[in-house]
């Protein structure tokens, strides 16, 4: 592991280091306030669960994973294990030969619904359990046996994951012995003829796949694997081809979230996936993965006080897949120091969140000393809010370090700072006056 790597880990793990973490933070004391919702009763592991439990996870294009709360605890996957296998189901198959058996439709139904296709008998989707059971048939090759594909299977969303997973027996014995609504629906599909496999052993398999154990810091590596197009963030592995991440984050819009997608659609605007244990992934293409585990769940099968920091992190940040992009995204970073000792830092591109959180995170990276610094801004086209708050915060870290800090600013983003903003090197007088950081704490 470098150098460089060691530090961004040690940025990101330290919530003295970044806004974003304190950032989080406010959302997670909010969300411990938030009540409602009930845990998953009918799986006796599951209503065992402690519901004061909550994590929150962010991972970057970068693979730097911020966490706070619970995202550390183990919990199984469920659901969310549906689009990491519909991925190996394509990658193992081929996109025709899984459409011959499971749709592509939003099914408007809950997740444990007969949804099929009126005159293909296919099941709509394979977010729901019915297409989900199917999928998980396909993985690996024709007639496969349950032992081979749960072992693919597992190595699949390690490798999603970048780091070994396990399965939770307790979690599976608890759900085999209430599994006969999915036996049925196994073997529905079984006498349309859309799978060849044993019913008994595709639910058997199916359910070994939902008791994977993960944390919030698994399942934002995850979601940030789809998306960075299959590859994943920290281990540099292809983990799917480009052409199957498109296809599973396509589907995870319009079906991800069951009967309440067309909600999360409006009102977040993530591709996403939920499971009853309280679980949810998000995974926004070119952006982030992020993930939040609260175990009391709402009537459609999501984390309540999950589905409320998506909401807020969606608002706050600026990530809604409907908003109009940056009108340009590029490098954002160099720096270097002139013969008057003073580091130029170059920031280049559009500051929305995930660049505006890369440039940050190399502000906060510069040696704690007394050299003057000038943070040069004529190559940022715009701004967004966002960006403009994560930048505010870095320059304040910076003066709280002893820096002196200037400011090259001729498009007046930060307008607010009249005192130290400059339009031409020959302006530059450092001053010491501080910037308020404030927000992150509200």
């Amino acid at each position: 592991m470098g150098t460089s790597l060691v530090a961004m880990e040690t940025l990101a793990s330290n919530p003295a280091y970044s806004p974003v973490t304190e950032y989080l933070q406010s959302i997670h004391e909010t969300g411990l306030r938030k009540t409602g919702g009930a845990l998953a009763d009918y799986i006796p592991e599951l209503a065992n669960q402690d519901p004061t439990l909550f994590g929150l996870s962010l991972c970057t294009p970068e693979g730097i994973v911020y966490s706070v709360g619970d995202s550390d605890t183990q919990f199984s996957i469920q659901s969310v294990s549906k689009p990491f296998v519909y991925a190996m189901a394509l990658a193992d198959r081929g996109l025709e030969r899984v459409n011959q058996s499971v749709g592509e439709e939003p099914s408007g139904d809950p997740f444990n619904s007969i949804s099929l296709d009126e005159e293909t008998g296919r099941p709509d989707n394979p977010m729901i359990n019915i297409g989900a059971v199917t999928t998980h048939a396909l993985v690996h090759s024709k007639g496969a046996s349950r032992e081979v594909r749960e072992n693919r299977i597992l190595a699949g969303m390690s490798a999603f994951a970048g780091r070994e997973l396990s399965y939770d027996d307790a979690v599976y014995e608890s759900e085999i012995d209430k599994a006969w609504r999915n036996l049925a629906l196994a073997a529905l599909v079984r006498a349309n003829d859309l799978i060849i496999s044993d019913p008994a052993e595709v639910v058997r398999g199916y359910t070994r796949q939902c008791s994977a154990l993960v944390t919030t810091k698994d399942l934002a590596v995850m979601g940030m694997t789809l998306a960075s197009g299959g590859v994943n963030p920290q281990t540099g592995e292809r983990v799917v081809p480009e052409w199957v991440a498109q296809q599973v984050l396509s589907v995870m819009t319009t079906c991800g979230m069951y009967d309440a997608a067309g909600d999360w659609l409006t009102n977040v605007g993530i591709p996403a996936k939920s499971g009853v244990s309280g679980g949810i992934m998000g995974s926004l293409p070119g952006q982030m993965g992020a993930a939040a585990f609260s175990p009391p769940i709402d009537k459609f099968g999501n984390s309540v006080r999950g589905v409320d920091a998506f909401e807020r992190m969606s608002e706050d940040l600026g990530l809604h897949m409907m908003k109009p992009p940056s009108p340009i995204l590029s490098s954002v970073l160099e720096k270097e120091t002139d013969s008057s000792g003073r580091l130029h830092i170059h920031i280049q591109g559009s500051m929305d969140f995930s660049l505006a959180e890369k440039a940050l995170r190399s502000i906060l990276e510069t040696p704690q000393n007394s050299q003057p610094i000038v943070i040069d801004f004529r190559s940022v086209p715009s701004v967004s809010l966002v960006g403009y708050k994560l930048l505010h915060a870095g320059i304040f870290e910076l003066k709280r370090r002893g820096h002196t800090v200037t400011i090259l600013d001729p498009n007046e983003h930060f307008a607010d700072l009249r005192e130290e903003v400059y339009t031409s090197l020959s302006d530059i007088e450092p001053t010491e006056e501080p910037v308020d950081s404030s927000w992150f704490a509200k």
